[in-house]
């Protein structure tokens, strides 16, 4: 992997909060999984705590495993430890001086709807979908290549997890408000949005490609 690569992927992980595992970590993580299929009763093994030195205690207290070298427990740890970063949610980490580009609001103060895009070298936070969108489509309020874009993330209603925004299913005009008022809701997968939708009110699921600058205008109340 080359050096540019790397530092591509540093940075990507710094957006989106989340400290990359080192070489060591990962390897060890390896192992243990080697030795809890051929050691361990993995139903029984605790889930990881906030140390490694907590979880190596956790796992001798379980029982789950036969007699494990110290080298073994730290691996087994690690495997857990690991197994918890890879399915907790990734989420954005907004920067507390972070203004909206739209409407000027400090976007860290609403962690639920936080949105970010990145273009042209920057990073901008915006506090729900709605500006976002107002700031991609209104291109005579905001001059910009939209060809140079190369990042948006929108935050998952439910889990606040930072989803690609090309990929969310939108719930439109739902009886929950964001920061700036009516919003398009992000939703990870279709079935989350259909519940809420169906819970809130919401008048339909659009998706990326069918949003128009007339339905943020009509969210607003600008437009009938």
């Amino acid at each position: 992997m080359t050096k540019t690569i790397i530092t591509i992927l540093l940075s990507t992980l710094y957006l989106l909060g989340t400290p990359p595992a080192s070489e060591k970590a990962v390897k060890l993580a390896q192992k243990g999984k080697r030795i809890v299929s051929v050691l361990c009763d993995e139903k029984k093994l605790p889930e990881a705590k906030k140390t490694v030195e907590e979880t190596i205690e956790a796992i001798e207290t379980s029982h789950a495993c036969s007699a494990l070298s110290k080298a073994k427990l730290e691996a087994v740890a690690y495997y857990l430890q690991h197994q918890n970063i890879q399915t907790h949610h990734i989420h954005l980490v907004v920067p507390k001086d972070a203004k909206c580009p739209v409407c000027g609001m400090f976007v860290a103060k609403y962690p639920k709807w936080s949105a970010m895009m990145q273009h042209d070298g920057k990073v901008y936070y915006f506090d729900g979908v709605k500006d976002m969108m107002k700031y991609y489509i209104f291109d005579g309020d905001f001059p910009f290549d939209r060809t140079h874009i190369s990042k948006m993330m929108v935050s998952d209603y439910y889990t606040i997890e930072a989803i690609p925004a090309k990929e969310a299913f939108y719930v439109l005009d739902a009886d929950v408000f964001g920061p700036m008022g009516h919003e398009l809701i992000p939703f990870k997968n279709e079935k989350s949005a259909k519940t809420f939708l169906e819970e809130h009110h919401g008048k339909k699921i659009v998706r990326f490609n069918e949003i128009t600058g007339k339905m943020l205008m009509r969210l607003d109340g600008i437009v009938e």
